[in-house]
């Protein structure tokens, strides 16, 4: 099938089923041959990651606005937009190959409508800015709702978070100690002809200076590497953790974090990870098989303590709650089209009930950090400072760190500095 009709169908599937971009392309990947899988995954993230650009555009120009069953032909004018843009494929061959793609729609009229539409896009390419800045939204290429509040948030970081999301993301690796330390590991990429430099914010960081396929990673399926940002490199190591320990992962689907613990805690500890959906549990199960090592695995929702605590407190938990995702934009491009400020109210008050229900598995000295990849107050300082005020033997424990921004309860990451993801982090100990 043509890869730009397959891109368009998953573009479709986000815009009208609300499905997530991953989900959606685990599948149409195997419609393409292999050497069009790239092109297909750049059309799907970067259309996505330009929609409310292009959309806007295209509601300008139609003089009648497409129908509601319109959205494959949608996506598709969004394609050849997206190519006109950001990719190396000749103008005249972009616009043929998609209006091509459009005859075979059984839209007859769509060819044309396609056509007119992308001639117009090339003439004012270099007038598009000009275009949109009547409409910040289309301009920054974000939500109304979601750059309002990151403009009200972040006033002095707001435009580098929106350039971020709207970049690619980098691919950051973190080294197993395990099997070597990170010197060795950069020496050998470079024997490798593999360009990479080390993070600054982690020592076991390295970000790989272009993209390449997980599978060719040198050590990768032996478990020496992981693929994981910088900014969730810090998490483990804010547990503060000590020999003989037993840890909880609340929430530790994919098990990124999960496997770094076991990586660098000093001595024997014990961990337990739970995970509420069924569909990622596997994946935790398969990151510790690849990095050879082991932790009881459970498959409940954390809040119903009963399902899955024997009544043992624990020393350290972390609590890397569901959240918006609005810090990790730049890898999931969907979270602009799919996330909405109803479902974020929802998602607060999700992390509200976590929060309560795990904090009576916290053995009194322990501690908990809370973790989450949004920006948003309410789901970071905001979520910390009520939890303080409704349990009296919880402390903020301060991060001393010379990464981020220092918040009034934790400490947050925001997307382009140090090339991280956005996150939050809070630590907090039980008194008694």
């Amino acid at each position: 099938m043509d890869t730009r009709l397959v891109a368009a169908r998953v573009i479709a599937e986000v815009l009208d089923r609300r499905r997530h971009l991953d989900q959606v392309l685990a599948t149409a990947e195997a419609e393409v041959p292999p050497r069009d899988r790239g092109l297909l995954r750049e059309l799907c993230y970067g259309v996505l990651r330009w929609y409310f650009r292009y959309d806007y555009l295209i509601r300008q120009w139609l003089k009648r606005p497409l129908k509601p069953g319109d959205t494959d032909l949608r996506a598709l004018i969004l394609c050849g937009m997206y190519q006109l843009e950001h990719l190396r494929i000749p103008d005249h061959a972009a616009v043929a190959a998609t209006v091509e793609a459009a005859r075979t729609l059984k839209k007859p009229w769509a060819a044309n409508l396609i056509n007119a539409l992308l001639r117009r896009f090339q003439r004012e390419t270099a007038n598009l800015d000009a275009l949109l800045t009547a409409a910040p939204g289309a301009f920054y290429a974000h939500p109304d709702w979601l750059l309002q509040r990151l403009r009200e948030q972040w006033p002095e970081h707001w435009q580098g978070i929106v350039a971020s999301n709207n970049r690619r993301p980098p691919l950051h690796l973190r080294v197993n100690r395990r099997y070597g330390n990170r010197d060795e590991y950069l020496a050998e990429l470079q024997d490798q002809g593999i360009a990479a430099v080390a993070s600054r914010l982690s020592p076991w960081g390295i970000c790989l200076e272009q993209p390449m396929d997980v599978e060719a990673i040198p050590g990768f399926t032996a478990g020496r590497v992981s693929v994981q940002d910088f900014g969730a490199q810090l998490a483990a190591p804010l547990l503060d953790l000590h020999a003989g320990e037993r840890i909880l992962d609340a929430c530790a689907a994919p098990g990124g974090k999960t496997g770094h613990i076991l990586e660098i805690a000093p001595g024997q500890v014990n961990v337990t990870a739970v995970e509420s959906d069924a569909q990622r549990l596997p994946r935790v199960q398969q990151n510790l098989e690849r990095l050879g090592l082991n932790a009881g695995i459970m498959h409940s929702d954390i809040i119903q303590r009963d399902d899955w605590w024997d009544g043992s407190p624990f020393d350290r938990v972390l609590l890397d709650v569901p959240c918006s995702a609005t810090g990790v934009i730049r890898r999931h491009p969907d979270i602009k089209i799919l996330r909405t400020p109803e479902q974020v109210a929802k998602l607060a008050e999700l992390q509200r009930r976590i929060l309560d229900s795990v904090w009576a598995v916290l053995k009194p000295g322990g501690r908990l950090l809370y973790a989450t990849c949004s920006l948003l107050e309410e789901e970071g300082d905001g979520q910390i400072a009520g939890f303080l005020r409704r349990q009296s033997d919880a402390v903020a424990v301060p991060i001393d760190a010379d990464w981020g921004q220092e918040g009034s309860c934790g400490r947050w990451l925001v997307p382009g500095a140090d090339d991280t993801d956005g996150f939050y982090y809070a630590a907090l100990a039980k008194t008694g």
